[in-house]
């Protein structure tokens, strides 16, 4: 009597767990975009570094797709950001360069714009960001007024990990609108908000924007002490000078705590079995600066238009629907995820984005189309036409060509060799400067 309980007892579980999983693949998909900040394409294991443990990226690579084209917008924090809300070229919304604690806390993404987190809540999604904004100090650009429900954490470029405190002695922690300072290590304290938020809208479709700190400067680990107070200004000496050993060490350290809290977010999911409803999708904002972290043997860093500055590691998994263990190498840009979003979740797509939508890549391997694409940062300017890279470093500068499909590491110039090609491009880059520019809101 006992084992045939129990297997009608089991049966019925199985039942229960079949029709759950059943029910969450017929509603609306979750959506978690995870952002490192300043993360090098050479700093996870899955993608090369001997130095750095990575297990949990490692896994989400494994289960989904690891992306080797992948590129963020801009080669620094704000234009990559903006891009990405947006769905738009970086210039064409007039946040093209960083937006500084020092001088542009007037500045901001304008609320005309239309963030992916606006879009989709007509879709019926709740809306959550816990992290690093970047796009606008005052509060007329905070991310509650820009289609983000609930928001914790800070509006500048960094904090301190402990006080948080900013580049220029301000405190930036914030609660929606308001500064609420909190205690705790900015790495966990993001981890923390974005498992409650997943806890408590696990019966609704959400969106989740996670932007870490890690591991932008300053680096500090989890038992550094905090180097910044009120009234502290940028280039203020910090509590003690580091040695590059001790900055190599605080920086591994800081991602593999970003890499841990990436995991309580996945366990969490599984723990509340909408594992297979959700999307979650992984990218840095840029590359590794010149100070620390791996480039993964790729030309320049932080700031410059070398594969180096822009070409990140990214990953992306949805089980079921996205096969495992996948190695992707189409050219994909951060500006696509916003399209990409609203085809995933069935909405409409708007149809002044400059990103597409590589859903059906992602699903079903269908290649994309051919395109082109732009960087322009400081004055210097890039793009890509295929296996083709043409740079100019400033507008008076001769232009350098580059095959990638060759020469990865862009260290030898062919632009003597096509100068045709060479005059093509360059007239496309103009085309493309003169189009955002002129539609900048700023």
């Amino acid at each position: 009597m006992t084992t045939k309980f129990n297997r009608l007892l089991g049966t019925f579980l199985l039942a229960v767990i079949t029709l759950s999983c059943s029910a969450q693949k017929a509603g609306k998909p979750n959506i978690i975009i995870i952002m490192a900040d300043d993360m090098g394409y050479g700093d996870l294991s899955c993608y090369g570094s001997t130095m750095i443990n990575t297990p949990n990226l490692d896994k989400m690579a494994l289960e989904g797709i690891r992306f080797t084209d992948f590129h963020a917008n801009g080669p620094v924090c704000s234009p990559t950001r903006a891009a990405l809300l947006t769905g738009k070229y970086q210039q064409r919304v007039g946040i093209d360069g960083v937006v500084t604690a020092k001088h542009h806390r007037d500045k901001g993404l304008a609320t005309s714009e239309k963030t992916f987190a606006e879009a989709i809540k007509g879709a019926g999604y709740v809306t959550g960001m816990f992290g690093k904004w970047h796009v606008g100090y005052k509060t007329e650009f905070n991310p509650i007024n820009q289609g983000f429900d609930e928001y914790i954490g800070y509006v500048s470029g960094n904090v301190d990990y402990h006080s948080h405190i900013d580049q220029e002695g301000y405190e930036d922690w914030w609660e929606g609108d308001k500064i609420k300072n909190e205690k705790g290590y900015s790495t966990d304290l993001i981890t923390k908000h974005s498992v409650d938020f997943i806890k408590r809208h696990k019966d609704e479709p959400f969106l989740l924007y996670i932007p870490h700190e890690a591991p932008h400067g300053p680096f500090q680990g989890r038992k550094s002490p905090a180097e910044r107070y009120v009234g502290w200004k940028s280039g203020a000496k910090p509590v003690k000078k580091k040695s590059k050993e001790e900055l190599n060490s605080l920086h591994k350290e800081m991602v593999e705590v970003m890499d841990e809290g990436i995991g309580e977010v996945m366990k969490t999911l599984k723990e509340l079995n909408i594992d297979e409803n959700t999307l979650v999708f992984f990218c840095s904002d840029n590359g590794a600066s010149s100070r620390v972290g791996s480039n993964g043997g790729l030309r320049g860093y932080k700031s410059t238009l070398w594969e180096g500055g822009h070409r990140v590691a990214a990953m992306a998994r949805y089980p079921g629907t996205i096969r495992p263990n996948q190695v992707n190498n189409e050219t994909i840009l951060t500006m696509d995820l916003f399209p990409t979003i609203m085809d995933v979740v069935g909405a409409e797509i708007p149809e002044d984005l400059d990103g597409i939508s590589i859903k059906d890549n992602l699903f079903q391997g269908k290649p994309l189309p051919e395109r082109v694409f732009f960087w322009g940062y400081s004055g210097r300017k890039a793009m890509r036409q295929g296996d083709w890279k043409l740079i100019l470093q400033n507008n008076d500068a001769e232009a350098l060509l580059y095959d990638l499909n060759k020469d990865i590491s862009e260290n030898n110039n062919v632009a003597s060799e096509h100068p045709d090609l060479v005059k093509t491009m360059l007239n496309k880059l103009e085309t493309w400067s003169e189009n955002v520019y002129s539609t900048s809101n700023n």
